[in-house]
């Protein structure tokens, strides 16, 4: 299919990029992981004048009511400079499951807030000691007293729990059954502790939950249909992983190329070399594809496409695959140079190890594109 950006995206995208290009581009990110948050805090407040944190939001909420291939323009400039925060969780996941889930009351709570960028939602998924993504990991239970539900365990590995204000808990309410809360810091406030992460761009906490009560106000969607809703917030959420890294992808593609460039060995740019020549192009193959795959993603969830779960999963496996490897090139092509802190080249491979299995891995993308064919029956699982 033939597919380009209308004008109106081209010119939201290029003062995105502006924007961040103002305020130092992936320095935003290395201040970051050295404990210097001003920058991230700045950018964001950034993003949110420029109506970055409003563009899936409907028009009644105070926010622009465009779609999920609008977002993922500027999805793409953001993993360009791998922008701290939770930018991907509050508008890839908790916006789209408030839109379809929540009350008049929910939304009208949270998306204005989220819209003016006064409030970060994260999501606190795993629980301690049983890290994974299946039904039957998430053991967090909530106490059911008369109206009231009380909610007492840890979750880990949650994005910014310790500076999010809305966090989204999948918790078991029934034996077979979850149901998620939207928790406010305000009214719900929690325990955190950052963990150590091979990404230092992106933090990681554990957040501890002791005896927090809730009612069904806070439920989102209906009781006990928590991990159906979870798995349609996993669409919108890998489709945004992917349309990051792209932007990852070209950023890295772009510096490798302009190394080659400048680099001499033996009286001449290394670009010239066989084996250079090589790498560069398979990486531009690379970036190609999974631009096609992203946009194309995006896309069908917008226009409501029978194959959208297919397109999504492929788009995520083969991004993320296309991230690790492009990473990888980049630095074999900086020679000893890239290895080291004083070069970007890590922070885009540490970047693409720590979202390989986030949420699910490219062995879950593979298994819902073999389900999604047809390709297995029953229990049977996909061979690759």
């Amino acid at each position: 299919m033939e597919f380009s950006f209308n004008k109106e995206q081209e010119l939201f995208r290029s003062s995105v990029r502006k924007y961040l290009h103002s305020i130092g581009q992936i320095q935003v990110a290395r201040s970051f992981s050295e404990g210097d948050t001003v920058p991230f805090k700045k950018a964001w407040q950034g993003l949110a004048e420029l109506g970055g944190l409003a563009i899936n939001i409907p028009e009644e909420h105070d926010g622009a009511g465009l779609g999920q291939l609008d977002l993922a323009l500027i999805l793409k400039e953001l993993g360009r400079v791998l922008l701290p925060g939770t930018y991907l969780e509050t508008t890839s996941f908790a916006v789209p499951l408030i839109n379809l889930f929540g009350t008049s009351e929910q939304k009208q709570m949270y998306l204005p807030d989220i819209a003016s960028g006064t409030k970060k939602a994260s999501i606190a998924w795993m629980d301690h000691g049983r890290i994974g993504d299946r039904l039957e990991d998430i053991q967090l239970k909530a106490e059911k007293c008369g109206q009231t539900f009380t909610l007492t365990g840890v979750k880990t590995l949650v994005p910014d729990g310790d500076t999010a204000d809305l966090l989204i808990v999948p918790v078991r309410t029934s034996h077979q059954g979850l149901s998620i809360f939207l928790l406010n810091k305000e009214s719900h406030p929690w325990k955190s502790k950052v963990l150590e992460s091979v990404d230092e761009t992106r933090k990681l906490t554990e957040v501890s939950l002791e005896e927090v009560a809730v009612t069904s106000r806070q439920m989102l969607g209906p009781i006990d249909q928590g991990w159906s809703i979870l798995q349609q917030g996993l669409i919108y959420l890998n489709a945004a992983i992917a349309s990051m890294m792209i932007g990852s992808i070209e950023r890295v593609v772009e510096t490798a190329v302009e190394y080659a460039n400048e680099r001499e060995q033996f009286g001449q740019p290394i670009g010239r070399f066989q084996g250079i020549k090589h790498k560069l192009a398979e990486m531009q193959i690379d970036l190609e594809l999974a631009q096609s795959l992203t946009y194309y993603a995006n896309w069908a969830i917008d226009s409501g496409a029978g194959d959208c779960e297919i397109a999504v999963a492929s788009a995520r496996a083969f991004a993320t695959e296309a991230l690790i490897r492009t990473a990888s090139h980049n630095i074999q092509i900086h020679g000893g140079i890239g290895f080291t802190t004083e070069v970007d080249c890590h922070l885009y491979l540490k970047r693409a190890r720590s979202m390989e299995n986030y949420l699910g891995s490219i062995r879950n993308a593979y298994e819902s594109i073999a389900k999604g064919l047809g390709w297995c029956k029953g229990e049977e699982q996909p061979v690759f």
